[in-house]
């Protein structure tokens, strides 16, 4: 069993060596598309040839966020690299197997033993509940505790599919691995995704790193993000979030259809 998942990364200096860590601790090979970072986004990447990184290419940025181009090469990259299994994945995110301790590529070759070939992530937003934390510098995976479940609708992330000739991720902006035959598995895997380390980084994100395409905007792609302004930030309270340090696993009962930190 073979899998790799395809991470596109624009200035991810502050994820990118630790998503790489949490790749090679499951099993999971990567290739990284650096988008031009200016940052040490390549430099941390770099740090893992000959344990997990299968390469790291360039993909040419022209001032806009080419989300499209991006998902179009992911399509490309797994058509053409060996492997049986693929994921597409951001760097601010960590993915993870439905049971604590298990591995992905483990269950991953179980989802394909059992005849499925995709599957769906449970997406679990972290953030920080207030301006005075920090976890930029930090290992955020282990500090920071308190999420949200992010549910707009069910199966919204089929984001790990089965090497497939057809596949297409772009017409869904990224949210649906598509080609013929899909069989999605009916266990969710887990996904933690660190939309933001402080306050600061996620008005730095979004109102000055990141500049999205007019025409994918246009298209509704891409949502609160292009429309974001620094004035519009709500950070939760802790009462309004669930947190990783208790008993349970992980909790679903309050399913946010929008995201927290957003009025």
């Amino acid at each position: 069993m073979r899998a790799i998942a395809i991470i596109a990364a624009r200035n991810e200096g502050r994820y990118i060596g630790r998503c790489c860590r949490h790749l090679v601790e499951q099993g999971v090979e990567f290739v990284v598309i650096d988008n031009e970072s200016t940052d040490n986004t390549r430099a941390e990447a770099s740090r893992f040839a000959g344990r997990g990184l299968v390469h790291i290419e360039t993909f040419p940025y022209d001032g806009l966020y080419d989300w499209v181009g991006l998902l179009k090469r992911k399509e490309e990259i797994s058509r053409t690299l060996e492997a049986d299994w693929f994921m597409h994945l951001d760097a601010d995110e960590i993915p993870e197997p439905p049971i604590r301790g298990e591995r992905l590529v483990d269950r991953l070759r179980m989802v394909d033993a059992q005849g499925y070939s995709a599957v769906n992530f449970d997406e679990f937003v972290f953030v920080p509940t207030s301006s005075g934390e920090n976890y930029e510098g930090t290992d955020y995976v282990a500090e920071m505790r308190k999420y949200f479940f992010f549910e707009p609708h069910p199966q919204r992330l089929v984001r790990a599919w089965r090497k497939a000739t057809d596949i297409d991720l772009s017409s869904s902006g990224g949210h649906a691995a598509c080609f013929a035959g899909c069989r999605v598995s009916p266990v969710n895997f887990v996904l933690r995704h660190y939309i933001a380390l402080s306050e600061g980084h996620l008005r730095r994100k979004y109102t000055v790193e990141r500049r999205y395409s007019p025409a994918e905007v246009a298209a509704g792609w891409h949502g609160w993000r292009a429309a974001f302004s620094g004035g519009v930030v709500r950070l939760p309270a802790p009462s309004e979030l669930a947190d990783t340090s208790t008993d349970g696993g992980w909790d679903r009962s309050r399913p946010a259809t929008r995201h927290l930190f957003i009025r």
